[in-house]
């Protein structure tokens, strides 16, 4: 479109919140503390204000949401997550940036860009597929975020994907 500024120009003058994509902490199916994690990291490496950096939960009543661009689903298809968790950094620059370790879009991607390639329009989307965000700060976040990994066994306790090498996270509390 005309007009439009293509995400590698976006980028151009943007520095990172994160290390590059390969040297984040990641474990596939545990996008929660993976963004808990990249907040921490943001936090203490005090590049951005943390104020600027938001964790957001993607899900709905269904636990059924569509999400493209994903390297869990190579090719054109949408993976359908029971929910999804991003980082949203809204940069002081005007710019504003998802972090997002399952996409095969840019990392960070421009907001508008990761938007449309990832989210399409609900328009598109059958009404129960529609998704609900809930954007928490990521100060918060970490702060009051805490799992035992429990809902990632399956009903005999095995786990269906393995757990991070990490202890769980915990709040302070």
């Amino acid at each position: 479109m005309e007009g439009d500024v293509p995400a590698a120009a976006a980028t151009a003058h943007y520095q990172p919140a994160s290390p590059p994509r390969d040297a984040c902490v990641y474990n596939s199916c545990y996008c929660e503390e993976n963004i808990w994690k990249l907040c921490e990291y943001i936090k203490n490496h005090d590049q951005y204000p943390l104020e600027e950096c938001y964790a957001v939960f993607i899900s709905n009543e269904r636990k059924m949401i569509p999400i493209w661009k994903q390297q869990a689903r190579p090719g054109d298809g949408p993976v359908i997550w029971d929910y999804h968790v991003v980082l949203l950094h809204v940069s002081s620059g005007g710019q504003s940036f998802i972090y997002d370790l399952d996409t095969v879009l840019p990392f960070p991607c421009p907001f508008d860009t990761y938007v449309e390639d990832a989210f399409k329009s609900d328009e598109d989307i059958h009404p129960q597929f529609r998704r609900k965000f809930r954007v928490i700060r990521a100060d918060s976040y970490l702060k009051n975020f805490a799992s035992d990994r429990s809902h990632m066994k399956d009903s005999s306790g095995n786990w269906r994907e393995p757990p991070p090498s990490y202890p769980c996270i915990e709040t302070g509390v």
